[in-house]
């Protein structure tokens, strides 16, 4: 089968165990039908640092993972999101906005708009108004003027989820990508045509498919994973102790993975003969 999976962390701190089993998880079910297996950094954000990077891929190579060919940064791919960019403006399906969170928060929306959803302010703004905030020495971001309130993806462990499609932004005030655009860009390149990752992403999709064809772009396959929490039902964090590989050490941090999917395994290609998403756990796993 053509195509590819990824795992594709933000190096914005150490990953976790949680983190860890989602990377599992991609790397079963790619590997499982046929694909290649990618690993992307996500380094666009400004909390980004390529020694944490660098921890991510030892901690990643110490379970037993391994990927087809080199990691991909998405730093490297700044002229790549400005060419899309550039032909969404010349499609007249881009605006400047300049409201601030606190603006978006505090503004009036539609009913049963979900709070954060971007109310469409700047949408009408005329020449005139657009040129006075300008003169306010506020850079603008840069959003899609989406054609659609909401649209449907299937995803392997939800089924069809619809989902809300905004005014999102595609790129951000200070000149970067902004995440939406920068990982449906990069999964189109790279070949990526199913995306396994935790399902506090599940919201997002309907965004991402929805520029996806925008774009041209094939239909991805889904799978979002249930997250690893603590006790308390909340994500996992340093506060919880031993969560990382550095504390826990790469054989107990397999065995406790693949433990948690009911698969125990001395090491990769053992977990990918038991691997069966029909019986993948559909709950949070909870890390005590």
């Amino acid at each position: 089968m053509s195509g590819a999976g990824r795992f594709a962390p933000s190096p914005s701190a150490d990953l976790h165990i949680g983190n860890l089993r989602t990377a599992v998880l991609a790397w079963l079910f790619a590997r499982s039908t046929g694909r290649r297996f990618l690993v992307r950094i996500e380094d666009l954000d400004d909390r980004a640092h390529a020694d944490v990077a660098r921890r991510q891929l030892h901690d990643l190579a110490a379970i037993g993972m391994t990927w087809d060919g080199e990691p991909q940064w998405q730093s490297a791919h700044r002229r790549r999101y400005d060419a899309v960019i550039g032909d969404l403006i010349d499609r007249g399906l881009v605006y400047e906005c300049y409201c601030s969170r606190k603006d978006i928060l505090n503004a009036p929306r539609a009913p049963h708009a979900p709070e954060g959803a971007y109310p469409g302010t700047c949408r009408t703004l005329t020449e005139s108004q657009r040129t006075a905030a300008r003169g306010s020495g506020r850079p603008p971001a840069l959003r899609l003027r989406a054609e659609a309130a909401d649209y449907t993806v299937t995803d392997l462990l939800h089924g069809a989820y619809t989902g809300l499609v905004d005014d999102f932004v595609l790129q951000r005030g200070d000149g970067v990508a902004a995440y939406n655009l920068a990982v449906v860009v990069d999964d189109a390149n790279s070949g990526v045509d199913q995306v396994v990752r935790g399902d506090d992403l599940l919201s997002s999709s309907p965004r991402q498919a929805y520029l996806a064809e925008l774009l041209g772009y094939r239909a991805l396959v889904y799978a979002h994973v249930p997250l690893a929490l603590n006790v308390a039902g909340k994500r996992l964090a340093k506060r919880d102790g031993a969560v990382t590989l550095t504390e826990l050490g790469a054989a107990q941090t397999f065995a406790l993975i693949t433990e948690s999917l009911g698969w125990p395994a001395a090491d990769m290609t053992e977990l990918l003969t038991r691997f069966d998403p029909g019986r993948l756990p559909r709950e949070p796993w909870i890390y005590r």
